[in-house]
């Protein structure tokens, strides 16, 4: 893809956290891993006039078509630029700590790596709408929405938006799944939501989670093949009150 020093300006306009006002209905899509026909339906079919998409991160590695997928939303992102948002994974955070599958970053000769890694890594990390927050792994530990905009990039509240897990369990902080994904519980949940004022979140990155947790308020949705179910998105009708996600919409695409 040409023009990715351009693109890449963009993104590094864009702050941390991205806060949606003017909208009729948020289009919500999880990960696709390298699933560019799941993209380009969502795009196709969702992509209107009053609508926003919100993509939470994880574009590349898993699926046979990353680099495909990754320049198909980087140029629609570029000509929608009020209408697609493109949160941050942790497969976005290849330089900053290891990961496994790895095939798309593992594939580039060191110029495009550098330079697709400088770009992905200037993603925003939040999204919040009315009573909404959405990013792609868990809660960080702030006090308010605009110390998101502070989170530097491996820091540890970097860490536990990208990598971060929740389980259904009492307690805070939890013993980590496996090394880099720290693991929270529903008083950690709890918590942050009532210090961020929200109602619901949605997120994506934890395949094995219960969609639907902690009383209907956090809804956990994928939109690639390669985790062999069904392909989900939420939308939500800013129209309408939102008291938790059972409010909203979950198609399958």
């Amino acid at each position: 893809m040409q023009n990715l020093e351009k693109i890449k300006q963009t993104f590094v306009q864009e702050p941390r956290l991205i806060e949606i006002e003017d909208s009729q209905r948020i289009i919500f899509v999880g990960d696709t891993h390298g699933d560019l026909e799941a993209s380009q339906k969502v795009v196709r079919d969702y992509l209107k006039l009053g609508n926003v998409l919100i993509f939470l991160g994880d574009y590349v590695d898993r699926g046979y078509f990353s680099r495909e997928n990754l320049d198909f939303l980087l140029k629609t992102k570029i000509e929608n630029s009020l209408q697609v948002y493109l949160l941050q994974g942790n497969h976005e955070g290849h330089r900053i700590l290891e990961l496994s599958p790895a095939n798309f970053w593992e594939g580039l000769d060191s110029v495009l790596y550098n330079l697709y890694a400088s770009i992905v890594e200037s993603f925003p990390l939040v999204a919040v709408t009315k009573d909404i927050i959405a990013l792609h792994g868990a809660l960080p530990d702030v006090q308010n929405l605009t110390e998101i905009d502070q989170i530097e990039l491996g820091n540890e509240k970097w860490k536990q938006i990208t990598w971060g897990d929740f389980a259904e369990q009492k307690g805070e902080q939890l013993a980590f799944i496996s090394a880099g994904r720290p693991l929270f519980g529903r008083d950690w949940f709890l918590k942050i939501m009532h210090r961020l004022n929200k109602k619901i979140l949605i997120r994506s990155h934890q395949p094995r989670a219960p969609q639907f947790m902690f009383d209907n308020r956090c809804l956990t949705i994928f939109s690639s093949s390669v985790y062999g179910r069904e392909r989900t998105i939420a939308i939500a009708d800013l129209s309408k009150p939102i008291r938790n996600i059972r409010d909203l919409e979950i198609r399958v695409i």
